[in-house]
């Protein structure tokens, strides 16, 4: 392995022109990077943290690890109809991974935030196990901010997109092996997911929302408890992915499309069932229990 700042170099190298940009005044290669924030908008934040064999195959191609570190960390400011602008990446690597290994897992990185129209303008490296932390950072008027909050009995439930393709590939194996110039549908739907940043005029007359991270049963137990609600769901009503099935939709996970409650039919959307008075979910007329994705589950 190269000396750390030879690989900051290949990471910068392989960020190309994400690198700095149009709000970008200082990027990689000082003490910090400086930011041009936009006078009247609120400043959102979020960071991620993505594991090996947790979050992504410790033997998927490096590109693709980059690629989806960046869109999921992203997704959580597309949940909340915030504008995307940079992020930072914290790198931890041992001697398993090289230069050639990093430059790759930046040009991922780099493809990721050219299509979401963000730069990658610093973060840290260090030796350790493989760790990837994505700090995301975007802006929204006040006005406009989305939050779990602020849904209401009545209202009805969409998701923007079908679900429960990722889940599928984890439930069929289909991770590995794993072609970057020739992926399947649903190793597709995995490793190269969407922060739906397209859909804001979409969801713009909604109330509340999150993206679907952790299944749509426990992402949406989360909407509910925010909001002091429950939920009624209709299977039929459900968009299920080419190749998944109800209980990938409802309890995989990793779709990253977003659940929102609005007191109108969205157009584009797909609507799912209502926000209720009383607690709890039920499917189709039947009570049944959220579940999903567990960072400190018994089965983690």
């Amino acid at each position: 392995m190269r000396n750390e700042f030879a690989l900051i170099d290949a990471i910068v190298e392989g960020l190309g022109d994400r690198a700095t940009g149009d709000w970008v005044s200082v990027g990689p290669g000082d003490d910090a990077a400086v930011i041009k924030a936009t006078p009247g908008l609120a400043q959102v934040a979020s960071i991620d943290t993505l594991l090996p064999d947790v979050h992504f195959p410790a033997a998927a191609p490096a590109q693709l690890i980059g690629y989806r570190a960046l869109m999921v960390s992203f997704s959580d400011l597309a949940a909340m109809r915030a504008a995307p602008r940079y992020c930072l990446v914290s790198l931890s690597m041992d001697e398993s991974q090289g230069a050639a290994w990093v430059a790759s897992l930046a040009c991922g990185m780099a493809d990721a935030a050219r299509e979401l129209g963000v730069y990658v303008c610093g973060g840290n490296l260090t030796r350790g196990p493989l760790n990837i932390a994505v700090s995301v950072h975007g802006e929204v008027e006040h006005q406009h901010l989305l939050r779990r909050s602020e849904g209401q009995p009545g209202q009805q439930l969409s998701v923007t997109g079908a679900l429960g393709a990722a889940a599928a590939c984890v439930r069929t194996g289909q991770m590995l092996p794993v072609d970057p110039k020739a992926l399947t549908p649903l190793q597709h739907a995995y490793y190269r997911p969407r922060a739906r940043f397209d859909v804001a005029a979409m969801v713009q007359a909604a109330s509340a929302g999150l993206d679907i991270s952790d299944g749509l049963s426990q992402d949406l137990a989360h909407l509910c408890a925010a909001s002091g609600c429950g939920a009624a769901l209709q299977s039929l009503s459900i968009p299920i992915g080419a190749g998944a099935t109800l209980e990938d939709a409802l309890f995989g996970g990793d779709d990253y499309e977003l659940l929102v409650a609005s007191n109108e039919a969205l157009p584009g959307a797909y609507t799912i069932g209502v926000l209720t008075t009383e607690p709890g979910l039920t499917l189709d007329g039947a009570p049944f229990a959220a579940k999903g994705f567990d960072h400190f589950g018994n089965d983690q």
